[in-house]
């Protein structure tokens, strides 16, 4: 269960990184766009002629500065998004879409909570009793001030959605809402009660948060100093970007009422102080004090333990363990980014990181007692210095006392590291056995120790046996170039045609196969996007190797035969009762067997005839419903009141065409009447560019003493009987 906590844990911090990057570029154009367009820093350096108002670098930092404030301004939505995309497991652009349409649906239904209670009147204002600040305004929708709060629940939540359900079968009437269509529906209907119920327990949540970020903020020093050591503890769990960004993005780390806004989180605050820094003496460092530490120790620290590893090398490893410490220390001082320093001798000397976790807790405390207030996008490394600090001023951000107190960390790093190394004979870069590679160890050399011996504990699941039998009929994995699907068929396109074997397809459930080339359409019905997602997912981890089928029994001439008898038997079949089904189209009807199609002429899907449009509209042949609407709009699934399962398809392979050339006036469970028009086709388009404008009307869900009996050949008009539906005893 600790290692499952864990595990959950390594994913949900891994998932804030898609996020929290995003900060780093929208920092950059804040602070580029906030500094140069300052009266101040203009003045002073005299670049009112560059960057004076009305020039056009003015206008652009203006530009750049709302656009980084935009980031900022909708990190719930943004967290929501980037949140699912990180834990759905598969089809993550499925998990950001239902992300997207979930945050709103929350929303909303606070709002409209909001509205019925009266705490939002009828003209949109906040009713007078509501306490200021617990209502705001998220993507234009009057909502709980929830900040990224409310995007992680809906990124979290939607993510455990989409993984339980992406692969959900459904019954035939509704197999078109299987699979990953099914998550946005689920995810609208889950969140909807979601919103509703945040309205009662949000304000809860908000008071123990207000609770616990005055517990926070009310520690003073001595918290900052807890919050620094704990947060660089966790590094090598991965779990810091968990700890860490609350006090970053949320009440946690602090409120303040910046131009006239309640900003929540010590990031929030200052990029908005930033923004409003004309109106600002000196920004916050009870805000900052959750990230101005870092500058101290990274730009400052870590250089000195470098130095320390470097001179502690032995002669004949010197020179190349310097270029390896060089280029991480270059990389820790500009950008912050310590991974290849940290990482080094915690795996070579833990004890040299239980010091750095001391040490860089204790910067962030006297970072705080020293009224350093410099902000960054991501990590304390020189370019956030420059930006976030030496150009806002000293006034505004005492960045100057920076360098005084980095200089003595810099000698702090340098002796304790020099003397545990030496004490301990610690195997820092250079100082390696003879037969022992000097290198820069990174975190996936710890993982990899961690899971040393494992390596096969995952490989032992027995394997998806349909997507597996559809692999080896196929050809096996290495045969397989492509995967894609319509409405009805899983597209395959094979290297060699030649490896595919039909019988063990049969035996997937498939009802039929048709080869054109490369190219192979196995037909399954409406099921076909589960099968496809399952396929997917076993393609991943199968055996990249081509599938060597044994030789197949004669097993056509069996089939052949029990048609015959089956022939012979039907002349003394009673039809006891008879449903008759209207053409859906004007144009030229046919027998299904004469489609240029095999799939359709084989009758794989169904039964029923072919029209070839003459006009562009498309009527309901019966009343009915409209189940779905295929994606590609050339394919409509229908259920007359007579309850038969129908498909219309619009001319042969029009998936291709993604649309084009079609206009639907119905939409998913729409009940409507016979002759209602369903859809309008642009038929010179579909002539030129589909091979075939011919067109299945058929049943796709008879039963085994149903009949089809063609009633119309030539012309015929919507409306007119096409074939009746005869069930026998």
């Amino acid at each position: 269960m600790k290692d499952k906590i864990f595990g959950v844990l390594q994913r949900v911090g891994r998932s804030f990184m898609l996020p929290i990057a995003i900060l780093s570029v929208a920092g950059l154009l804040l602070g580029f766009g906030s500094s140069f367009t300052n009266a101040t820093t203009i003045q002073t350096y005299g670049l009112e002629k560059i960057l004076g108002d009305g020039t056009i670098l003015n206008s652009l930092l203006i530009i750049m500065n709302k656009v980084g404030s935009a980031v900022f301004d909708n990190l719930p939505l943004i967290f929501a998004v980037g949140v699912a995309i990180g834990m759905a497991k598969k089809e993550k652009e499925v998990a950001a879409l239902s992300a997207l349409i979930a945050f709103f649906v929350m929303n909303v239904a606070i709002n409209a909570m909001l509205v019925i209670t009266g705490e939002i009147t009828a003209d949109g204002t906040i009713a007078s009793n509501v306490l200021e600040g617990t209502i705001s305004s998220v993507c234009g929708i009057q909502s709980l001030q929830m900040g990224v709060f409310g995007g992680i629940i809906v990124g979290l939540g939607v993510a455990a959605l989409h993984n339980r359900f992406h692969k959900i079968v459904l019954p035939n009437a509704l197999s078109f809402f299987g699979g990953s269509r099914f998550v946005p529906i689920i995810s609208t209907l889950v969140y909807m009660f979601v919103g509703i119920g945040m309205y009662f327990a949000w304000p809860v949540v908000q008071n123990g948060i207000y609770a616990l970020g005055g517990l926070v903020t009310g520690s003073g020093y001595l918290g900052t100093l807890i919050f620094g050591i704990i947060k660089r503890a966790l590094i090598p769990f991965g779990l810091h970007h968990v700890f860490y960004m609350p006090f970053w993005q949320t009440a946690v780390g602090g409120t303040m009422e910046v131009a006239g806004q309640m900003v929540q989180g010590g990031q929030n605050i200052f990029f908005a102080q930033l923004a409003d820094s004309a109106n600002i003496a000196h920004f916050s460092a009870d805000a900052t004090r959750y990230f101005s530490g870092e500058f101290i120790f990274m730009i400052f620290g870590l250089p000195g333990a470098a130095l320390a590893m470097y001179r502690c090398a032995k002669p004949e490893k010197k020179k190349q363990a310097g270029g390896l410490l060089l280029s991480a220390t270059l990389a820790c001082m500009m950008t912050g980014i310590t991974e290849p320093l940290e990482f080094s001798f915690l795996f070579v000397a833990p004890a040299l990181f239980a010091v750095q976790v001391v040490l860089a807790g204790s910067a962030y405390m006297i970072a705080h007692i020293l009224n350093i207030a410099v902000g960054l996008t991501f990590s304390g490394g020189f370019l956030d210095l420059f930006l976030f600090g030496i150009l806002q001023g000293n006034a505004k951000t005492s960045w100057l006392r920076i360098i005084p107190v980095g200089i003595i960390y810099f000698f702090l790093y340098y002796f304790i590291f020099s003397f545990l190394i030496k004490k301990f004979n610690f195997k820092t870069p250079g100082r390696e056995d003879d037969d022992t590679e000097t290198k820069l160890y990174t975190k996936a050399d710890v993982n990899a120790r961690k899971e040393a011996g494992k390596e096969t504990a995952g490989n032992t699941g027995t394997a998806d046996p349909g997507s597996e039998a559809i692999t080896q009929g196929l050809g096996g994995k290495k045969n397989i170039s492509d995967v894609d699907c319509c409405a009805t068929r899983l597209r395959i396109t094979v290297h060699d045609a030649a490896r595919v074997n039909d019988e063990i397809i049969k035996t997937t459930g498939s009802r039929g196969i048709v080869k054109k080339g490369q190219g192979v359409q196995i037909i399954y019905g409406p099921q076909v996007t589960v099968i496809k997602s399952k396929l997917e997912d076993y393609l991943e981890t199968a055996p990249d190797e081509y599938y060597e089928s044994a030789a197949v029994s004669e097993e056509n001439s069996v089939e052949e035969n029990t048609d015959t008898v089956n022939e012979n038997n039907e002349t003394q079949e009673k039809v006891v009762n008879t449903i008759v089904v209207s053409s859906p189209i004007t144009g030229m009807a046919g027998d299904i067997t004469t489609c240029p199609d095999e799939g359709f002429a084989g009758k794989m899907m169904g039964d029923g005839a072919v029209v070839t449009p003459e006009d562009a509209v498309i009527c309901a042949p019966e009343d009915g419903e409209v189940l779905f609407v295929f994606e590609t709009k050339h394919a409509l699934g229908f259920q007359t009141e007579s309850g038969l399962g129908m498909l219309l398809h619009i001319g042969i392979d029009t998936v291709s065409l993604n649309g084009e050339g079609f206009e639907v006036f119905v939409e998913n469970g729409q009940k409507v009447k016979k002759g209602d028009p369903l859809m309008k086709i642009d038929i010179p388009f579909l002539t030129s560019h589909a091979p075939s404008l011919c067109s299945p009307v058929f049943c796709t869900e008879l039963e085994e003493n149903q009949r089809v009996r063609l009633l119309a050949t030539g012309e015929v008009k919507a409306g007119d009987p096409l074939f009746a539906v005869d069930t026998v005893e």
